[in-house]
């Protein structure tokens, strides 16, 4: 289950960016702060993501006294931004897990917080610019869109008139895209239009509502 995998992959990159760190941090005896940076559960699979961080927060405070995880939500990319800001105003940063709302917008922000010498874990969409994180941990999303791709085809019968309404301006949205039209470009499956549906139903149903009007 892909909500699983990415709280997984939140909880590894944590311990990654933290548990490793931790010997020293306690032998110090200070402690060691690590932010992590997430979309609000506005929709079952950021509710999945938001559940195994918290999980995650509370392993690694049990497991290293001198952990403190901070879990922070946003709503959108320009509250993510501002959640930062706060986050690295008010905290010295030993690290920080990001799954960023949007690639292009958070980019900037997280280069700053880097800038102070706090280690970047990036989580599933990436940023616009890679040197910044120190790790990244994501899926096959070319896979995943080519897998999307494979299995219209085979329900349509490889023919046929499609509108692709994608996610939101991110790494990953841009990689399943790629995957999923190098597919069908081998059909006779014709791709109509594309457009942003920020992984919205209720938008994606306006989309789709005004294209067949």
């Amino acid at each position: 289950m892909r909500i699983r995998k990415t709280g997984t992959a939140l909880l590894s990159a944590a311990v990654v960016a933290g548990g490793l760190s931790a010997t020293a941090a306690l032998a110090q005896d200070k402690e060691f702060t690590i932010a992590v940076s997430i979309p609000a559960a506005t929709h079952g699979w950021t509710g999945g993501v938001v559940y195994h961080a918290q999980e995650a927060e509370k392993q690694l405070e049990a497991a290293y006294p001198n952990i403190d995880v901070i879990v922070s939500t946003a709503s959108s990319a320009t509250a993510q931004v501002s959640s930062l800001e706060d986050l690295s105003a008010t905290n010295e940063l030993d690290a920080l897990v990001i799954l960023p709302f949007t690639s292009e917008e958070l980019t900037g922000p997280v280069e700053q917080v880097a800038s102070n010498g706090t280690f970047i874990t990036v989580v599933d969409r990436g940023l616009s610019d890679e040197s910044i994180q120190d790790l990244y941990v994501a899926g096959d999303n070319i896979a995943v869109g080519a897998n999307t791709a494979d299995w219209l085809v085979e329900k349509l019968g490889g023919e046929g008139e499609i509108v692709v309404l994608r996610g939101i301006p991110t790494v990953i949205d841009d990689e399943r895209i790629q995957g999923f039209t190098e597919v069908i470009e081998q059909s006779n499956i014709e791709i109509l239009d594309i457009q942003y549906a920020n992984w919205n139903q209720d938008e994606a149903f306006t989309l789709m509502q005004d294209y067949l009007g």
